[in-house]
Protein backbone atom coordinates (compact mmCIF):
# COMPACT_ATOMS: atom_id res chain seq x y z
CA UNK A 1 0.00 0.00 0.00
CA UNK A 2 2.98 2.30 0.95
CA UNK A 3 4.34 1.62 -2.76
CA UNK A 4 1.34 2.24 -4.21
CA UNK A 5 0.50 5.44 -2.66
CA UNK A 6 3.97 6.45 -3.34
CA UNK A 7 4.05 5.63 -7.16
CA UNK A 8 0.63 7.48 -7.62
CA UNK A 9 2.00 10.33 -5.53
CA UNK A 10 5.15 10.65 -7.23
CA UNK A 11 3.45 10.36 -10.84
CA UNK A 12 1.08 12.83 -10.24
CA UNK A 13 3.66 15.19 -8.93
CA UNK A 14 5.67 15.06 -12.00
CA UNK A 15 2.46 15.35 -13.65
CA UNK A 16 1.57 18.68 -11.92
CA UNK A 17 4.86 20.31 -11.93
CA UNK A 18 4.75 19.51 -15.94
CA UNK A 19 8.71 19.51 -16.20
CA UNK A 20 8.72 16.02 -17.78
CA UNK A 21 8.07 12.37 -16.03
CA UNK A 22 8.60 8.84 -16.15
CA UNK A 23 8.77 7.83 -19.83
CA UNK A 24 5.33 5.57 -19.44
CA UNK A 25 3.63 8.19 -18.13
CA UNK A 26 4.69 10.80 -20.38
CA UNK A 27 3.39 8.27 -23.10
CA UNK A 28 0.57 8.26 -21.22
CA UNK A 29 -0.13 12.32 -21.31
CA UNK A 30 1.09 12.36 -25.27
CA UNK A 31 -2.25 9.86 -25.85
CA UNK A 32 -4.65 11.88 -23.67
CA UNK A 33 -3.27 15.05 -26.09
CA UNK A 34 -4.34 12.97 -29.39
CA UNK A 35 -7.30 10.93 -28.07
CA UNK A 36 -8.94 13.41 -25.42
CA UNK A 37 -9.04 10.15 -23.37
CA UNK A 38 -8.29 10.84 -19.59
CA UNK A 39 -4.93 10.15 -18.52
CA UNK A 40 -5.95 7.53 -15.68
CA UNK A 41 -7.94 5.76 -17.89
CA UNK A 42 -4.79 5.89 -20.75
CA UNK A 43 -2.66 4.35 -17.54
CA UNK A 44 -5.22 1.67 -16.88
CA UNK A 45 -5.20 0.61 -20.47
CA UNK A 46 -1.67 0.63 -20.49
CA UNK A 47 -1.43 -1.06 -17.72
CA UNK A 48 -3.55 -4.07 -18.37
CA UNK A 49 -1.94 -4.41 -21.78
CA UNK A 50 1.66 -4.68 -19.56
CA UNK A 51 -0.24 -7.52 -17.61
CA UNK A 52 -0.84 -9.82 -20.72
CA UNK A 53 2.77 -9.10 -21.55
CA UNK A 54 4.11 -10.49 -18.54
CA UNK A 55 1.92 -13.72 -19.17
CA UNK A 56 3.80 -14.12 -22.07
CA UNK A 57 7.45 -12.99 -20.64
CA UNK A 58 6.13 -15.34 -17.81
CA UNK A 59 6.25 -18.19 -20.70
CA UNK A 60 3.04 -19.65 -18.76
CA UNK A 61 -0.37 -18.25 -17.45
CA UNK A 62 -0.71 -17.27 -13.81
CA UNK A 63 -3.95 -16.12 -12.62
CA UNK A 64 -3.56 -14.60 -9.46
CA UNK A 65 -0.76 -12.50 -10.44
CA UNK A 66 -2.78 -10.78 -13.61
CA UNK A 67 -5.82 -10.15 -11.30
CA UNK A 68 -3.69 -8.77 -8.71
CA UNK A 69 -1.98 -6.39 -11.01
CA UNK A 70 -4.94 -5.49 -12.64
CA UNK A 71 -6.50 -4.27 -9.42
CA UNK A 72 -3.37 -2.50 -8.79
CA UNK A 73 -3.48 -0.65 -11.93
CA UNK A 74 -6.95 0.30 -11.51
CA UNK A 75 -5.83 2.28 -8.38
CA UNK A 76 -3.01 3.67 -9.31
CA UNK A 77 -4.37 5.48 -12.25
CA UNK A 78 -7.21 6.19 -9.68
CA UNK A 79 -4.80 8.05 -7.52
CA UNK A 80 -2.50 9.65 -9.53
CA UNK A 81 -5.80 11.25 -11.15
CA UNK A 82 -6.54 12.51 -7.45
CA UNK A 83 -2.87 13.70 -6.79
CA UNK A 84 -2.38 15.22 -10.06
CA UNK A 85 -5.70 17.42 -9.67
CA UNK A 86 -4.32 18.24 -6.00
CA UNK A 87 -1.08 19.30 -6.67
CA UNK A 88 -3.00 21.56 -9.44
CA UNK A 89 -5.27 22.96 -7.02
CA UNK A 90 -2.84 24.16 -4.53
CA UNK A 91 -0.80 25.75 -7.56
CA UNK A 92 2.46 23.32 -8.52
CA UNK A 93 2.02 24.22 -11.88
CA UNK A 94 2.58 28.13 -11.36
CA UNK A 95 5.83 28.39 -9.24
CA UNK A 96 8.95 28.88 -10.63
CA UNK A 97 10.60 27.00 -13.82
CA UNK A 98 13.45 25.75 -11.27
CA UNK A 99 10.81 24.72 -8.64
CA UNK A 100 9.28 22.80 -10.62
CA UNK A 101 11.95 21.21 -12.28
CA UNK A 102 12.88 19.93 -9.04
CA UNK A 103 9.64 18.41 -8.14
CA UNK A 104 9.11 16.66 -11.25
CA UNK A 105 12.55 15.19 -10.67
CA UNK A 106 11.83 14.51 -7.16
CA UNK A 107 8.14 13.04 -8.39
CA UNK A 108 10.71 10.22 -10.12
CA UNK A 109 12.82 9.37 -7.25
CA UNK A 110 9.51 9.00 -4.79
CA UNK A 111 8.31 6.72 -7.52
CA UNK A 112 11.62 4.66 -8.11
CA UNK A 113 11.31 4.20 -4.57
CA UNK A 114 7.76 2.90 -4.46
CA UNK A 115 9.12 0.48 -7.05
CA UNK A 116 11.89 -0.82 -5.13
CA UNK A 117 9.73 -1.15 -2.22
CA UNK A 118 6.97 -3.56 -4.04
CA UNK A 119 9.33 -5.23 -6.02
CA UNK A 120 10.63 -6.65 -3.07
CA UNK A 121 7.41 -7.27 -0.96
CA UNK A 122 6.54 -9.20 -4.56
CA UNK A 123 2.36 -9.46 -3.16
CA UNK A 124 1.00 -7.35 -5.46
CA UNK A 125 2.89 -4.51 -7.91
CA UNK A 126 2.49 -2.34 -11.15
CA UNK A 127 2.34 -4.69 -14.00
CA UNK A 128 4.94 -2.87 -15.74
CA UNK A 129 7.40 -2.93 -12.53
CA UNK A 130 6.63 -6.67 -12.83
CA UNK A 131 7.41 -6.38 -16.24
CA UNK A 132 10.99 -4.90 -15.70
CA UNK A 133 11.17 -7.76 -12.64
CA UNK A 134 10.86 -10.50 -14.76
CA UNK A 135 13.35 -9.11 -17.32
CA UNK A 136 15.54 -8.06 -14.79
CA UNK A 137 15.80 -11.89 -13.00
CA UNK A 138 14.72 -14.01 -15.68
CA UNK A 139 16.50 -12.66 -19.01
CA UNK A 140 19.02 -10.06 -17.79
CA UNK A 141 20.68 -12.07 -14.56
CA UNK A 142 19.49 -9.30 -12.19
CA UNK A 143 20.41 -6.03 -13.64
CA UNK A 144 17.91 -3.87 -12.59
CA UNK A 145 19.39 -0.74 -14.99
CA UNK A 146 19.35 -2.89 -18.46
CA UNK A 147 15.90 -4.05 -17.69
CA UNK A 148 14.76 -0.54 -16.75
CA UNK A 149 16.41 0.46 -20.56
CA UNK A 150 14.56 -2.27 -22.33
CA UNK A 151 11.25 -1.19 -21.01
CA UNK A 152 11.67 1.97 -22.32
CA UNK A 153 11.10 1.44 -26.06
CA UNK A 154 7.71 0.72 -25.61
CA UNK A 155 6.51 4.45 -24.33
CA UNK A 156 9.03 5.89 -26.68
CA UNK A 157 7.33 3.99 -29.82
CA UNK A 158 4.22 5.15 -28.39
CA UNK A 159 5.19 9.16 -28.57
CA UNK A 160 6.61 9.13 -31.16
CA UNK A 161 3.67 7.55 -33.13
CA UNK A 162 1.93 10.12 -31.10
CA UNK A 163 4.25 13.17 -32.13
CA UNK A 164 3.60 12.59 -36.37
CA UNK A 165 -0.45 12.72 -35.77
CA UNK A 166 -0.03 15.81 -33.08
CA UNK A 167 3.18 17.13 -34.17
CA UNK A 168 4.00 18.12 -30.40
CA UNK A 169 5.65 16.26 -27.69
CA UNK A 170 3.91 16.33 -23.77
CA UNK A 171 5.43 15.65 -20.55
CA UNK A 172 8.81 15.62 -22.04
CA UNK A 173 11.89 17.81 -20.06
CA UNK A 174 13.85 17.65 -17.25
CA UNK A 175 12.23 14.64 -15.06
CA UNK A 176 12.33 12.63 -18.44
CA UNK A 177 15.83 12.62 -19.10
CA UNK A 178 16.25 12.24 -15.44
CA UNK A 179 14.22 8.71 -15.58
CA UNK A 180 15.79 7.57 -18.55
CA UNK A 181 19.07 7.94 -16.99
CA UNK A 182 18.67 7.00 -13.22
CA UNK A 183 15.49 5.04 -12.84
CA UNK A 184 17.56 1.40 -13.00
CA UNK A 185 19.94 3.40 -10.62
CA UNK A 186 17.45 4.86 -8.30
CA UNK A 187 16.22 1.33 -7.76
CA UNK A 188 19.22 -0.30 -6.98
CA UNK A 189 20.14 2.38 -4.77
CA UNK A 190 16.78 1.99 -3.14
CA UNK A 191 17.27 -1.39 -2.98
CA UNK A 192 20.01 -0.68 -0.56
CA UNK A 193 19.01 2.29 1.47
CA UNK A 194 15.56 2.38 2.39
CA UNK A 195 14.33 -0.78 3.87
CA UNK A 196 17.52 -2.32 2.90
CA UNK A 197 15.94 -5.91 5.09
CA UNK A 198 13.27 -5.69 2.96
CA UNK A 199 14.83 -8.70 0.21
CA UNK A 200 14.17 -9.68 -3.15
CA UNK A 201 11.96 -12.73 -3.16
CA UNK A 202 11.27 -12.95 -6.96
CA UNK A 203 9.30 -16.01 -8.62
CA UNK A 204 8.57 -16.23 -12.40
CA UNK A 205 6.26 -19.42 -10.99
CA UNK A 206 4.47 -16.74 -8.37
CA UNK A 207 3.63 -13.75 -6.91
CA UNK A 208 4.52 -14.14 -2.85
CA UNK A 209 2.11 -15.54 -0.83
CA UNK A 210 3.83 -13.45 2.19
Amino acid sequence: MIGLVLNAFGNGLCIAANMGSGIWTAAAVNMNMWFGVDTGLLLFIVGVLNALTNQVLLKHWDTRRFIGQVFYVMFFSYFVDIFTDLLTSIGVPRLPIVARGFLSCLGVVIFCIAISLYQRANIVMHPNDDTTNILRFDYLKGNATASQLIDFVPPIIIIIITFIFTHNIYSINIATVFSLVLNGVLIAWSDKLIWSHLKHNFSSTGINNG
